[in-house]
């Protein structure tokens, strides 16, 4: 798994990227109430603005972590927002078709993560 500083997981698997928060995002944003996931087929650039996440604190943005294209998303999540609490890296938001799988070396390893949050 590889993380980024806005406290996203990126998980490879096979030809796609399966994207969730982390622990740490999930405790400082609290008990999630809401989550808005893109359209599959929504082609994006790094930096985007993908889903919003609304919690009893506050609301955040997932941003598109590389350039690539939404091809799933855990629609689990509109139904029960709670889930990215119980279990953050189970509860992945959407996966993408990446379009250079380079890009993924510039992100934190675990260790470098829980450094990084320490």
């Amino acid at each position: 798994m590889k993380f980024t500083e806005e406290h996203e997981w990126l998980r490879v698997e096979g030809d796609l990227v399966v994207v969730g928060i982390t622990e740490h995002a999930s405790e400082q944003l609290g008990d999630v109430v809401f989550v808005e996931l893109p359209e599959p087929g929504t082609k994006v650039a790094k930096g985007d603005e993908i889903c919003v996440i609304e919690s009893v604190k506050a609301a955040s943005d997932i941003l598109a972590p590389v350039d690539g294209e939404i091809v799933e998303v855990n629609e689990a999540l509109s139904d029960n927002p709670a889930l990215v609490n119980e279990d953050p890296l189970g509860a992945w938001f959407f996966k993408m078709k990446v379009e250079d799988m380079e890009q993924l070396d510039a992100f934190m390893s675990e260790e470098d993560y829980k450094d990084f949050i320490g």
